[in-house]
């Protein structure tokens, strides 16, 4: 999750809308790529997945997500420790799993976009 370009370049909009619902997101809870993608009415999970890798080092990164709930490869114990922090809901590992690293619970975790209140009217 690192950003390449200079720190004076501005951010494609896109990248920047991205970046913003990132920032939407509550502690503890997770957007997959898709999510956001409709959240904005543009792009597609593949889309904000590359906003996500070139971008992402400055936001949040970690509640953006795979719909399957697996942990991002390469950044596993980081986003775990992130995810145990903010006391996201997991999924014990199984035992035949990679590494035996528990997934996101997608049913729990999973933000729909509506602010806390409003998820229970």
């Amino acid at each position: 999750m690192s950003k390449e370009s200079e720190p004076e370049a501005e951010l494609p909009d896109y990248a920047e809308r991205v970046l913003e619902v990132t920032e939407l997101i509550p502690r503890g809870r997770v957007m997959t790529y898709g999510d956001v993608a409709e959240w904005l009415q543009e792009g597609g999970p593949r889309q904000v997945g590359r906003v996500m890798a070139l971008y992402g080092g400055a936001v949040p990164w970690w509640r953006v997500v795979r719909a399957d709930g697996a942990l991002l490869p390469g950044h596993e114990l980081r986003a775990l420790a992130h995810y145990r922090e903010e006391n996201t809901p997991l999924r014990d590992a199984s035992r035949a799993s990679d590494g035996h690293l528990p997934r996101l619970d997608m049913k729990r975790a999973r933000w729909d976009g509506r602010a806390p209140t409003e998820a229970h009217t």
